[in-house]
């Protein structure tokens, strides 16, 4: 019900592709923008979806999805949204949202000299977005993008950093009775969700039967629209400035 809007898109149409295929950078025009994608469940396929249609195709082109692979420890699926009940399509969303696009996918340990390599040599970014992705983003990933590497955190609005960081927002929001999220969209750094604040989203109220898997439903498509509101702004005033400096040369 929540994401019917989503689904009932013309883009979700699209016959499937084969999985994993490589988008090469000399396909990619110069004029776009390349993005990846680190993220899951309702957060991650929202922000994707986004990405994927409107006006914002014009001026970016999503090269590559790094996703939970919920049954491994190295995404603490114990301690974040996968130790509530949930169905197998909820971990595959994203995953099948990509191949439906031929956008190569990768669910593994992103610390590790493999994924260093599909990162840097292939899906190259300009731009990185984290929306609920269960691994702690090192130096050596969230320096790379020229644009700048975010990441999307329910919290309120209480002052950045938030009191509301970690892996399980949503919990400590429902433990404090609190009756609203927002969404932050900040710069990922060293800590956790304490990066440069970018901007918050409108409100998204709870229920008063609401739990967290509820919160992640109803917050997700806001996440989303934040997402790629913010992604446009800093892809025009890049371009803006190249084209200053272009005519200044």
């Amino acid at each position: 019900m929540l994401l019917s809007a989503y689904l009932e898109r013309p883009f979700f149409k699209s016959e499937t592709i084969v999985m994993n295929s490589v988008l090469p950078a000399s396909n990619v025009s110069a004029a776009k923008s390349r993005v990846v994608v680190f993220g899951s469940f309702y957060r991650g396929f929202c922000v994707l979806s986004e990405l994927l249609s409107g006006d914002i195709t014009e001026k970016l082109t999503v090269v590559g999805v790094a996703t939970d692979d919920s049954s491994k420890r190295f995404v603490s699926p114990d301690k974040r949204v996968w130790q509530y009940p949930h169905v197998k399509a909820e971990e595959e969303m994203v995953s099948n949202l990509a191949r439906k696009f031929d956008i190569e996918i990768y669910n593994g340990n992103v610390k590790t000299p493999e994924f260093y390599d599909i990162f840097e040599n292939r899906w190259k970014p300009d731009l990185c977005i984290m929306a609920t992705f269960g691994q702690k983003i090192n130096s050596r990933l969230f320096e790379a993008p020229h644009l700048g590497f975010y990441n999307l955190h329910p919290c309120i609005d209480d002052g950045w950093p938030s009191h509301y960081v970690g892996g399980n927002p949503f919990q400590m929001l429902l433990n404090d009775e609190k009756i609203y999220s927002k969404i932050a969209m900040h710069r990922v750094n060293d800590g956790f969700d304490t990066g440069e604040f970018i901007a918050y989203s409108d409100k998204v109220f709870f229920p008063a039967h609401a739990s967290v898997i509820d919160c992640h439903k109803i917050t997700s498509p806001t996440a989303g629209r934040l997402a790629v509101h913010e992604i446009e702004k800093i892809i025009d005033r890049a371009n803006c400035s190249n084209c200053g400096n272009t005519a200044d040369s």
